[in-house]
């Protein structure tokens, strides 16, 4: 719980958030249950005593405060992805205008060929309530590399192995959708081929960074 918490911090650091909109939850290894943010409580409030524990129905199992409005969402992610440890949700300002536009950001940035694999993808227009926008984040998602989709007139959601890794790719989604903004007032961004693609992302998810010893 502490961790999940505490992650909460790192959206306010990176500009991804206002007021109390975005959260961030994280799967309890080894068991059919989730932490996320309580609904409506200020991120300066946030502690391990008042996040909350869900089942993958999204019903509250612990805690004192009701959960995320997007609980149900997030229920419907570890469901049917169990590789998932991690979801992320945020309104940040520059990806979120992607969405507002209906358009997937294009693979334009070796930085996204690295942490993405090609493009952030676009995914549907649902409203919030049930699981509609957790199928919409699923269907996109499945065999996609992107752990970050573009919720049409919404927002981003990211996945990852754990919480930390779904909040690097809500902070990488949010640096990268402001780049490519950027490079289309001056003209039209060049694509990145294919291949290149795939050899950028196999060296950065590969080779890249420090690898314990064999």
């Amino acid at each position: 719980m502490a961790t999940v918490a505490g992650l909460h911090a790192e959206l306010v650091r990176y500009n991804l958030v206002a007021w109390t909109a975005g959260n961030v939850s994280g799967r309890i290894p080894g068991e059919d249950l989730f932490v996320i943010k309580p609904s409506g409580v200020s991120y300066d409030e946030l502690s391990a005593a008042n996040m909350v524990v869900c089942d993958l129905d999204g019903d509250l199992v612990q805690g004192a405060h009701a959960p995320s409005s997007d609980t149900a969402a997030h229920a419907y992610v570890y469901r049917n992805m169990p590789d998932v440890g991690g979801v992320v949700h945020t309104h940040s300002t520059y990806a979120t205008a992607w969405a507002a536009r209906g358009e997937a950001i294009p693979c334009v940035l070796t930085a996204m060929a690295d942490e993405f694999g090609g493009e952030i993808p676009l995914g549907p227009f649902a409203l919030i309530g049930d699981d509609s926008i957790g199928r919409g984040i699923v269907e996109t998602l499945k065999g996609h590399r992107s752990k970050a989709v573009l919720m049409r007139n919404h927002g981003v959601f990211s996945i990852g192995k754990d919480p930390r890794a779904a909040v690097k790719a809500a902070v990488m989604c949010e640096d990268v959708a402001r780049t490519v903004h950027v490079a289309r007032q001056l003209g039209e961004p060049l694509p990145i081929p294919q291949d290149d693609i795939d050899r950028l992302y196999d060296r950065y998810q590969n080779v890249y960074g420090q690898r314990s010893p064999r």
